[in-house]
């Protein structure tokens, strides 16, 4: 613990991380005061319970990547999703579309100039989205009372000025964050709106224990529960800067009067190279059917059963979501990796990996290895992503059918894991990916700022490694 103090007072020892580190805390608390300044011409109590109606959906999604904000429609409402769905589209477009795939080989000004169509993009989708909002928050109700006090044009173009605005801001923030700041700008403001529901959390288990909601065993469950997020915690700390190392030999070549290769080298490939991206994709599409069903005020018996199906904790759900968050840490592994590529890459520069030929067997042998990691990686994402969830919702075995064991599951299964524990204390497993992942990207960079200065850093020996080290 001395030591993580005495790094800390380096870093305001340093007068450039000094500049960059309270830059960064600066822009934050700018993003923290723009979460208090709401949309206008909204009643935001009737949201509240509309937000309540509508656990598991969408809007769950969209309130959490805005750091609570979309819950109170403020002017960041929209937060910084508009942002990372651009990202991600013209990401996925580089593979099919040549001109994106001609900028992104073209170095430092082509990413510039992709940054630039994925800023235009955000902005569209802002407009969109807000768009819809807006219609939609004008359509719903809450007990027969309107959530817009004033509905018409006027309020929609407010609406999509306001909330599109407010994204650009955001997306400004980010930025300045990114290249005058430490650490990733993006994440930071992902990570800020998550944390700022710590105080709340622990005032959660303040009553808890107060209250005895778990009758004379309260205490324990308390130190149990803590626990098990340490143990958690550490874990993805462990996966997430877990690396599967290939071992990589570059021959030697004369250029001009130099020798050049000749030195063994590493081609390290992360256990979990898809991040969070597989678990955001899945519960955005098993948010869809309770997202329908509440826009159309849940008159379709159908589709108010299979939303209710696909709700948490439910077995469908657990199901489903595990199948498609391993089924889409395949499919962003094999969008934004191409061993082929490597492959032809290696051998170009005389580079081989011992005991394999190169050329197509080097891709073969790189492909084994990654589909090996990905399903190991998106095993570990499903189990992170699930273990919150069973804290909160429980494990609803008894709603299956007869013949695959519901009534026996009521009957003898115990009800913490049917029912759960009933905490608000814990992220959902996205959140907590995000919260560990964006620290350790951090602490490292301010790791790496201390060590090129001949500082000490946070640890003693060895070399502290994100989810990028």
């Amino acid at each position: 613990m001395t030591r993580f103090f005495q790094a800390v007072g380096n870093m305001f020892r340093i007068p450039d991380l000094r500049k960059r580190v309270l830059f960064t805390l600066a822009l934050l608390a700018i993003y923290r005061i723009g979460a208090h300044i709401p949309t206008p011409g909204i009643n935001t109590d009737l949201l509240e319970q509309l937000f309540q109606q509508g656990r598991g959906s969408v809007l769950g999604i969209l309130d959490l990547f805005s750091g609570g904000n979309f819950r109170r429609l403020t002017v960041f409402a929209l937060g910084i999703m508009p942002y990372i769905t651009a990202s991600i589209i013209l990401q996925l477009m580089t593979v099919v579309w040549p001109y994106l795939e001609r900028l992104q080989k073209e170095g430092e000004l082509g990413r510039r100039k992709i940054t630039q169509y994925t800023r235009y993009l955000t902005v569209v989708l802002s407009l969109f989205q807000s768009f819809s909002i807006a219609i939609t928050l004008q359509q719903q109700g809450v007990e027969n009372q309107s959530l817009v006090y004033h509905p018409g044009i006027a309020f929609t173009l407010m609406t999509m000025l306001t909330l599109t605005t407010g994204t650009a801001f955001i997306m400004w923030l980010g930025e300045q964050i990114s290249d005058r700041g430490i650490g990733n700008g993006m994440s930071l403001i992902i990570f800020t709106g998550i944390v700022v529901g710590l105080p709340r959390a622990a005032i959660d288990l303040w009553e808890k224990a107060t209250t005895q909601q778990w009758g004379p065993f309260t205490a324990l469950a308390l130190i149990l529960l803590v626990a098990v997020m340490i143990v958690v915690m550490g874990f993805i700390v462990l996966v997430e800067g877990g690396q599967r190392r290939i071992p990589v030999q570059y021959a030697k070549r004369v250029v001009g009067r130099r020798v050049m290769g000749g030195q063994m080298t590493y081609l390290p490939l992360r256990v979990n190279s898809g991040g969070v991206i597989p678990p955001i994709f899945a519960s955005s599409l098993l948010t869809f059917p309770s997202t329908i069903d509440l826009f159309f005020q849940k008159k379709w018996q159908f589709l108010d059963k299979v939303a209710k199906d696909l709700s948490f904790g439910e077995p469908l759900y657990n199901l489903v979501y595990v199948t498609l968050i391993i089924l889409f840490a395949f499919f962003y592994v094999g969008i934004v990796f191409n061993p082929t590529e490597l492959a032809d890459n290696m051998r170009k520069y005389g580079g081989f990996i011992p005991g394999i030929r190169p050329g197509r067997n080097t891709s073969e042998h790189i492909n084994k290895i990654l589909r090996r990691l990905t399903f190991v990686g998106g095993v570990y994402l499903a189990l992170v992503c699930l273990l919150p969830e069973w804290m909160i919702t429980g494990i609803h075995l008894q709603h299956l059918p007869w013949w695959l064991g519901g009534a026996w599951f009521d009957q003898h299964a115990w009800r913490f894991i049917l029912e759960g524990l009933g905490v608000n204390f814990y992220f959902g497993g996205t959140s907590l990916l995000i919260v560990v992942g964006v620290a350790m990207d951090t602490v490292q960079q301010l790791e790496a700022q201390l060590v090129m200065r001949h500082y000490e850093g946070f640890v003693k020996k060895g070399r502290l490694r994100g989810r990028r080290g």
